[in-house]
């Protein structure tokens, strides 16, 4: 005896425990830690003693019970085989989420300056690539440029052909609602033509950029990082900014403004649906229309796009050269690709129509 506790007790461990109910040996265990409280528990091998994986849970489910009431699991009597599983078993403690710390606040502060350091040290990487590509010293290469172009340009005509008539529509509806009132539906073609070149045209072309190519973007350079492509790259002397992120960059800046262009037409057509559908006739919607704005409002649109088109593929080819190295990492690159785009994008346009309204344009 020492404190009142008796220094050890022991169980053998005999027949077959293949597959056996354990339950009632663990509630028997409970039992006697509870009323004895011995120091060590000992468990013996008994006769033509057979054991199974759940033998290997509930010795370890015993451990962590012993434990508990602070008291030791000897099992130096059981098998070699049961000793190695359970020190693999415990090996690494067990995750307890109510051991983790509170958020430490300059923890989160440096993080947010590493995430700025890296994205400042791209931009700077992307400046560079650009700076060699017009001096003609870059490693890209053209025919990638090329498919790039296809995948952003014509690849993405069906989608931005379909949500560009829907948003014309969208625009004309809104707009007959409220003109309509005053008696002049007429000048829903100013609201069409005038909201689509300047603004919608732009920004819904950049938005469905965003969800289809910069997610693309972001998922095709996460799988080449997760494959080691990238770092194969980078050992035979290519730089993988000039080699994989500026063919896709001037893709979508080349690709931009001509979908934006395409989305301007496709609108206006939308809008032209609904006119004539309430009473307006063509000629009358198209009179309208070629009064509605002019070759400046038509350039800060592409303008807009060009900016726009920058943005995706920066974000996409961000988010796909900093994944990490596993599938998941690539899922988790695609969706901050179009968050961080989308992101962008928003506070572009502000900043842009800002800056028209006080240059006056």
């Amino acid at each position: 005896m020492s404190n009142g506790r008796r220094l050890s007790y022991c169980y053998k461990l005999s027949g077959n425990w293949v597959s056996a109910p354990v339950q009632s040996y663990k509630q028997q265990l409970s039992n006697d830690l509870e009323q004895e409280n011995p120091e060590v528990i000992h468990f013996c091998q008994g006769e033509r003693f057979s054991w199974d994986s759940g033998t290997m849970a509930f010795i370890l489910s015993c451990q962590r019970l012993c434990q508990q009431h602070r008291c030791t699991l000897d099992i130096s009597c059981l098998p070699e085989d049961i000793q190695s599983l359970l020190k693999l078993a415990t090996s690494v403690p067990p995750n307890r989420e109510e051991n983790k710390k509170q958020p430490d606040y300059f923890q989160v502060f440096r993080q947010s300056a590493g995430w700025v350091k890296g994205w400042l040290a791209f931009f700077g990487e992307v400046g560079l690539s650009f700076q060699k590509m017009l001096s003609g010293r870059s490693d890209a290469r053209w025919s990638d440029g090329i498919n790039s172009l296809h995948q952003a340009g014509p690849s993405a005509v069906p989608i931005v052909t379909l949500l560009s008539f829907l948003v014309g529509m969208i625009l004309a509806y809104l707009g007959t609602v409220q003109l309509r009132q005053f008696g002049v539906e007429v000048y829903v073609a100013n609201l069409v033509g005038l909201g689509m070149v300047r603004e919608m045209g732009a920004l819904m072309t950049a938005i469905i950029m965003a969800g289809r190519t910069g997610a693309s973007y972001a998922a095709q350079l996460g799988t080449m990082q997760v494959n080691e492509e990238i770092d194969a790259l980078t050992t035979l002397g290519i730089k993988p900014v000039d080699y994989l992120v500026m063919p896709r960059m001037i893709a979508l800046i080349v690709a931009m403004p001509l979908l934006t262009i395409y989305s301007n037409i496709l609108g206006m057509l939308g809008g032209a649906m609904v006119a004539v559908g309430m009473g307006i006739t063509p000629r009358m919607y198209y009179f309208q229309l070629s009064q509605a704005f002019t070759m400046t409002d038509v350039m800060t649109g592409v303008a807009k796009s060009v900016v726009f088109g920058a943005l995706i593929g920066f974000a996409g080819c961000h988010a796909g050269m900093k994944c990490g190295r596993s599938s998941a990492a690539v899922g988790q690159a695609t969706m901050t690709a179009v968050v961080t785009a989308i992101m962008y994008l928003v506070v572009a346009d502000a900043g842009l129509n800002i800056l028209y309204f006080h240059l006056g344009i």
